[in-house]
């Protein structure tokens, strides 16, 4: 299983230009137990920054329930709708996320 750092890690290197161009959005992900990155998409480049604050969407869940979501086994709506998963801010960006992963 991929660990929550490594995937970060990777995430600029992995991410799709052709899925994400044209996206400028910012994400603050909040993994209890595994710390905080900045993800900024500006027009498709994608930057990771580990810690920090502020983003116009603002994701929240466990380590466990992240690793279940990036391995596949866990949805992310299903995460999201039974509380497992949070998001503060705006939802229009976070539905874009998908294109990220």
């Amino acid at each position: 299983m991929t660990g929550v750092k490594e995937f970060f890690d990777g995430l600029e290197s992995r991410a799709d230009a052709s899925k994400t161009a044209g996206m400028t959005n910012s994400y603050l992900f909040d993994i209890d137990g595994a710390g905080k990155w900045v993800v900024r998409v500006e027009d498709g480049k994608v930057s990771v920054t580990e810690g920090g604050e502020g983003a116009d969407a603002v994701i929240t869940t466990s380590a466990e329930t992240f690793q279940k979501i990036i391995s596949g086994e866990q949805n992310p709506t299903s995460a999201y709708m039974t509380g497992k998963l949070k998001v503060k801010g705006d939802m229009g960006a976070a539905m874009k996320l998908q294109k990220l992963f």
